[in-house]
C-alpha cells in the first residue's frame, strides 16, 4: 500500500473513532419465522423425472437436510436413485448405484435401488402352498421365483400418498395396490412405504401392508452401496460387521437347505468387523455356490424391535453406514453378477462387485420352510417392518 493510501485509511479510522463518520451497516435480513424454518428444515421437493414407455408419468422426490445429505427417490419402483453423503473431509458423493435415465430403469437391471415385492428373495420351484392351495409363480431365476416375479413392485409406478417436512425430518409416503393373483400371489395387497430423512443423517424406511385374502409378503429395499463414491472401484476394501451368529445355507439353486448353521470358523463370520474381500473367494462350498456372498444371515436379538443389523465402513473415505431393522434376517450380496454391461452416470460401466446390498428381510423360501419365521399375512392383520440406514464418518 502506497503512502497516500495509508494516510487516507488512518484518517478514516480516526474519524470513525471520533464519531465524525457515520458507517452505515448493510441492512440485515429479518430473522422471521419463515427464514428460520428455511434454514433449519429437512425439506422435500418434487420434480418430473420422465414418462414410462406406456405413458405413465414418473416423479422424483428429493429429501435434503441442513447437513447437506440428499436422497433422491423416483416413483417408478419406489427406487432410490441417489444418496449423497460426506466423507471425512466433507466431500459429498453419491454412494448408491443407479442410472441417470428412466429408460435404463425400465430395461433389465439388477433391481438398483428398488422396492422389492410381493416377495423379496427366492421361492423354490416358483410355487408355494397356503392353506391347502398351491400357488404357481413365474420362474424368473432358473427354476425359482425371484423378487416378486416378472413384473414385481420394482417395475410399477407407485402412487404418492403424502409428503411432509419439518425441523427434524422430511417424509415421502408412497403406495401400491397389488391386485389379487398378480404374478400368481393371492389377495389384494395394499402396500405403503414411507421414506424419512432425519436431521441426523438417517434414512428410515417403514413398510406396511394389508390384504383381503390370506397371502404371503416379504418386502425389502434393494439399494447397492459403494461408500467410496467411486463406482469404478469394487467394494472388497469395505469393512463389514453383521450382528448374526448363524447363516441360512443354500443348495445349488441358492435355495435354503432348511438348516441354520453357525458362522463361527467360516468365511461368513462377520461378528467382528473384517474386510469384505478377505474371504470372498475362499475355498468353501457356500462361497462357490453364490460366486461370493449371496446369502441370508440370521440376525441376533430377534423379536426385540429395531436393533443393529450391520455396520459398513469404507476406511479410505471414512464413510460409515449402520443398518438397523426389525426384520429377522439380512441378505448380504456382493454384486457377483454385475457384468460390465450397465452404464455408470458420467462414464464407465458397473463391474463385478461394484456395489453390495444389505437387504433386510425374512429368509428366502420361507413359504416352503415351516421352521422359518412365517411370512403369511391374514385379512385383518397389518404387516409392518422398519429399517434404518444411518451415515456418519470416522
Amino acid at each position: 500500500m502506497d503512502t497516500s493510501k495509508k494516510r487516507r485509511v488512518l484518517l478514516l479510522c480516526l474519524a470513525m473513532a471520533a464519531g465524525l463518520y457515520n458507517c452505515k451497516e448493510a441492512p440485515k435480513k429479518e430473522n422471521t419465522k419463515e427464514t428460520m424454518e428455511e434454514s433449519t428444515m429437512v425439506t422435500v421437493t418434487q420434480s418430473a423425472y420422465g414418462t414410462t414407455t406406456n405413458g405413465e408419468k414418473v416423479e422424483r422426490f428429493t429429501l435434503k437436510n441442513t447437513n447437506g445429505m440428499q436422497v433422491d427417490i423416483i416413483t417408478y419402483g419406489g427406487r432410490i436413485t441417489n444418496i449423497s453423503v460426506p466423507d471425512k473431509t466433507g466431500n459429498f458423493e453419491n454412494v448408491t448405484l443407479g442410472f441417470d435415465r428412466l429408460e435404463l430403469y425400465e430395461q433389465n437391471n439388477p433391481f438398483f435401488g428398488a422396492l422389492v415385492g410381493r416377495y423379496g428373495n427366492r421361492i423354490a420351484n416358483a410355487q408355494f402352498d397356503l392353506e391347502g392351495t398351491t400357488y404357481e409363480l413365474a420362474a424368473n431365476n432358473g427354476p425359482n421365483s425371484l423378487h416378486g416375479g416378472i413384473k414385481g413392485f420394482d417395475k410399477v409406478v407407485w402412487k404418492v400418498i403424502e409428503t411432509s417436512q419439518g425441523d427434524e425430518e422430511a417424509r415421502l409416503k408412497i403406495g401400491y395396490l397389488s391386485k389379487d393373483m398378480e404374478e400368481g400371489f393371492p389377495g389384494n395387497l395394499q402396500t405403503a412405504v414411507t421414506y424419512t430423512l432425519t436431521a441426523d443423517n438417517t434414512l428410515k424406511v417403514d413398510y406396511e401392508a394389508t390384504t383381503d385374502k390370506p397371502t404371503i409378503v416379504n418386502l425389502t429395499q434393494h439399494a447397492y452401496f459403494n461408500l467410496s463414491g467411486n463406482f469404478s472401484e469394487d467394494i472388497t476394501d469395505h469393512v463389514l460387521e453383521i450382528n448374526a451368529d448363524q447363516l441360512v445355507p443354500v443348495d445349488d439353486n441358492l435355495i435354503p437347505t432348511g438348516e441354520l448353521t453357525p458362522v463361527s470358523g467360516t468365511p461368513f463370520d462377520f461378528t467382528s468387523p473384517k474386510p469384505v474381500g478377505q474371504d470372498i473367494d475362499a475355498d468353501h462350498e457356500q462361497i462357490k455356490k453364490g460366486g461370493g456372498y449371496d446369502h441370508n444371515w440370521v440376525l441376533n436379538d430377534q423379536g426385540q424391535g429395531l436393533r443393529k443389523a450391520a455396520v459398513l465402513e469404507h476406511p479410505a473415505s471414512g464413510r460409515v453406514m449402520e443398518v438397523a431393522t426389525t426384520e429377522p434376517g439380512v441378505q448380504f450380496y456382493t454384486g457377483n453378477f454385475l457384468g460390465g454391461n450397465l452404464p455408470i452416470p458420467g462414464g464407465g460401466t458397473y463391474q463385478k462387485r461394484s456395489g453390495l446390498c444389505l437387504e433386510t428381510q425374512h429368509y428366502p423360501d420361507s413359504p416352503n420352510q415351516p421352521s422359518f419365521p412365517s411370512v403369511t399375512l391374514q385379512p385383518g392383520e397389518t404387516y409392518t417392518t422398519t429399517t434404518t440406514f444411518t451415515f456418519t464418518t470416522n
